[in-house]
C-alpha cells in the first residue's frame, strides 16, 4: 500500500518555522539535519501519528520566496484533523495562531480557517 509521506512546505528561515510549528501547532519535531551543504532537512508532524509530515524547506532563491504563503494560490491547502476541536482551539488561540473566522459547526464535523505564520491557509477540522 502506497501513503503520502512528507508534503513540502516552503518556509522563510528554518528556526522561525520549527518554532512555530512546534510551539504554536504543538507538532513534533521528527528531524533537523544539517546537510552539510548549508541546507537542513526539517521534518515536523503532529504529535503522536505516523502519518504524513511536512518537510520545511527553506526559500533559496527569489522565485521560491516568492511562493512563502502562497503555495495553494490563497486557498485551504492543509487540513489539521483534530479530536478535541475546542481544546486546539482554544491553545492555538492562546499560541497567537490567527484564525480567520470564528469556528463553525457543519455537518461535516467542527471547523475554523487559521493561517500559518506565512499565510498559508488551514482547517482546525475534528470530523463529525
Amino acid at each position: 500500500m502506497s501513503h503520502i509521506a512528507l508534503i513540502t512546505l516552503v518556509v522563510r528561515d528554518h528556526d522561525e518555522a520549527i518554532a512555530f510549528y512546534t510551539d504554536a501547532l504543538g507538532f513534533e519535531l521528527v528531524e533537523d539535519t544539517d546537510r552539510g551543504d548549508g541546507s537542513r532537512w526539517v521534518v515536523v508532524r503532529p504529535r503522536g501519528t505516523g502519518t504524513a509530515s511536512l518537510l520545511l524547506a527553506r526559500a533559496k532563491n527569489e522565485a521560491e520566496r516568492a511562493s512563502v504563503g502562497a503555495q495553494t494560490g490563497g486557498r485551504v491547502g492543509f487540513f489539521l484533523y483534530t479530536e478535541d476541536f475546542a481544546a486546539d482551539h482554544a491553545r492555538m488561540t492562546a499560541a497567537g495562531v490567527r484564525f480567520l473566522e470564528e469556528p463553525r459547526h457543519e455537518v461535516y464535523g467542527s471547523v475554523a480557517v487559521f493561517q500559518d505564520l506565512y499565510g498559508n491557509r488551514w482547517d482546525l477540522l475534528q470530523p463529525a
